[in-house]
C-alpha cells in the first residue's frame, strides 16, 4: 500500500475501482481530480491514500474470519489522514480517535501508530453515521436481498438513507443516546486493544462541534479510570501537502 503517488491513468482506475466499495468518497474525489487533470494538464496531480495510516493494524485486527480464496476481503480502515493530524498533535502513548462527521470511525493509536480503527474493508463498518448505517448483521441484508431488494437500492440505502438520518437526527433524542451509545461501545473496545486510555480525542464536525456528545461518550466510560477528553482539529490538508511534497520532490 503506498501512501501517495502522482495521478496517471491507473492511478485514476485504482479510484475507480475503489469506488465499488467506498462511493462517497472516490466518486467525487474522481471528478474532481479529472476536472483538475482537465484544467491543468500540466500541473502534477497527486493523490494520497486515506487509507495508509492504518498500514500498521495487526493480522489479528486486520483479517475477516473468511475463506482465503474469497480475495483480499481485509479490514483497510480509511480517515487515516484525518486520525495522523490528530495524533500529531496529542502527547500520550494510547489514544483513541474518534472522527465524526458525515462518516464517524474510531481508532486505537499507540505510540503514533494505528493499532486497530473501526472502520473496516468499507467506510460502513463501525458505529452509525450521519447518512451510512454502520455495522449491521450481514444476515439481516442477506434478507433484504432476498426479499426483492436489488444489490444498488441496498447500496444506496446503507450508504445514503441509513445512520442518524434514519434514527431522526443527532437532535432527537433517542438518536443521540443511540449514537454515544455504540460510540462508547466503540472506544471500550480500542481501550481494551491498547490495554488503557490516556486521551480520547475526538475530532471532524460533530467532534469538534458537539461537547454534548463528547461529554455522553466519555461519561459512558468513566470505569476506564482516568482520561483526558480533548477536541483536536484535523487538519487533513497538512498531512496531504506534506505527502504531496514529498511525492514531487522524488
Amino acid at each position: 500500500m503506498i501512501d501517495a503517488a502522482v495521478v496517471d491513468d491507473r492511478i485514476l482506475a485504482g479510484i475507480e475501482a475503489g469506488a465499488a466499495v467506498a462511493p462517497l468518497h472516490n466518486r467525487p474525489a474522481l471528478a474532481a481530480l479529472r476536472q483538475a487533470r482537465e484544467a491543468l494538464p500540466d500541473v502534477p496531480h497527486v493523490a494520497v491514500s486515506d487509507s495508509h495510516f492504518h498500514r500498521t493494524i495487526s493480522d489479528e485486527a486486520r483479517r475477516y474470519a473468511l475463506p482465503a480464496e474469497l480475495g483480499p476481503i481485509v479490514r483497510l480502515g480509511f480517515h487515516g489522514l484525518a486520525v495522523q493530524s490528530v495524533v500529531e498533535q496529542v502527547d500520550a502513548p494510547r489514544v483513541v480517535v474518534c472522527h465524526l462527521g458525515g462518516g464517524c470511525s474510531v481508532t486505537a493509536v499507540r505510540d503514533g501508530r494505528s493499532v486497530d480503527t473501526s472502520m473496516g474493508y468499507t467506510p460502513l463498518e463501525g458505529p452509525p453515521m450521519g447518512t451510512r448505517s454502520g455495522s449491521v448483521d450481514p444476515g439481516a441484508l442477506l434478507h433484504l436481498l432476498r426479499s426483492g431488494r436489488t444489490v444498488d437500492e441496498l447500496d444506496r440505502l446503507l450508504n445514503e438513507e441509513a445512520g442518524l438520518l434514519a434514527l431522526g437526527g443527532l437532535d432527537d433524542a433517542f438518536a443521540f443516546s443511540h449514537f454515544v451509545y455504540h460510540l462508547a461501545k466503540a472506544v471500550a473496545a480500542m481501550a481494551a486493544v491498547l490495554g488503557g486510555l490516556d486521551v480520547l480525542a475526538f475530532s471532524g464536525g460533530i467532534g469538534e462541534n458537539r461537547a454534548d456528545v463528547r461529554e455522553a461518550v466519555a461519561g459512558r466510560l468513566r470505569h476506564l479510570g482516568e482520561f483526558r477528553v480533548e477536541a483536536v482539529p484535523a487538519h487533513e490538508e497538512l498531512v496531504i501537502a506534506r505527502a504531496t511534497r514529498r511525492v514531487l520532490a522524488g
